[in-house]
């Protein structure tokens, strides 16, 4: 069974011994999260298919899983997909977390705000709960023994967006400081967007299917100089096009930042954490091997 321990926002500050633990949630601000009025019971829809879908989220946090047996000092953060409505929380979280602890690596799974607020960018609330949960995670990075300079992310369709944000964008502040903890950089060490979403014009709003192709990039990405090496992961019979994913490796290498790019045959979008058969489902192994490749261990 495991053993969860949930921790007051007074903890964060407080100084830890280590404790046996293997789950620990954390809210991502101390009171009401930027522009929220109401603190409301996060929603869930269950379907068919299984996959755990939240929603209404007003009061984001995070959740660190540490593996049984660590091999790393390495931590990922994972920002499930949903178009910025939804979060597919276990399908494309928690799921995703359990395969890295079980190869020894540390995981977070954030429950960023949604769905889209109005009158601001569809990312904007998602994006401030993403720089503001590395800033936590850095912050707890001794208790929970991890390298603070080994710290990255991965996401998956809006979540995979929202990842380009988080390394593209770390110098760029996605809200006004209110603390201590907004004195902790958010910059991350390497990037996995897995089908990421509104990368490309024709598909920014999430109205419109992207085709990809002579698409131009859209503005949302600053390619500061924090940009981290980055592995992307994409299917060529997505209707979000893996043109998005190609254009990003593409001004990676421009750039002379180390990029690997999997692109996989007659795959569609959505395929998370269950890909079915020899073809795709060693994405996440591919993804693991390119982490140890690229030095991250």
């Amino acid at each position: 069974m495991k053993q969860v321990k949930r921790w007051s926002w007074l903890g964060l500050w407080l100084a830890c011994a280590a404790v046996a633990y293997s789950e620990e949630t954390l809210p991502l601000w101390p009171d009401l999260a930027p522009g929220e009025k109401v603190r409301r019971e996060d929603q869930e829809n269950p379907q068919k298919d299984g996959i755990r879908r939240i929603h209404e989220v007003t009061s984001p946090t995070l959740t660190f899983f540490a593996p049984e047996e660590k091999r790393t000092d390495a931590c990922v953060v994972i920002f499930p997909g949903g178009g910025y409505q939804i979060l597919a929380y276990d399908y494309e979280g928690t799921e995703i977390a359990d395969f890295f602890n079980q190869k020894g690596m540390a995981a977070v799974v954030v429950k960023y705000r949604v769905p889209r607020r109005d009158g601001v960018p569809k990312h904007q609330a998602a994006w401030q709960d993403a720089q503001r949960a590395i800033r936590l995670v850095r912050a707890n990075a001794d208790k929970w023994g991890i390298d603070p300079d080994k710290i990255g992310a991965m996401g998956f369709s809006a979540g995979g967006h929202l990842t380009l944000l988080t390394a593209l964008n770390s110098q760029t502040p996605a809200y006004q400081p209110i603390d201590e903890l907004d004195k902790i950089p958010c910059h991350i060490s390497f990037a996995v967007p897995v089908y990421p979403a509104y990368v490309l014009e024709d598909g920014k709003d999430g109205a419109n299917k992207e085709k990809g192709n002579d698409s131009p990039m859209v503005n949302d990405f600053a390619w500061d100089a924090k940009t981290p090496p980055m592995c992307l992961i994409h299917g060529d019979a997505d209707g979000i096009s893996a043109m998005g994913s190609v254009a990003v490796y593409h001004e990676l290498r421009k750039r002379n930042i180390p990029a690997e790019l999997h692109i996989y045959a007659k795959i569609g979008h959505g395929f998370g954490a269950r890909p079915q058969g020899d073809h795709l489902g060693n994405w996440l192994p591919a993804v693991y091997a390119w982490l140890k490749e690229s030095c991250i261990f």
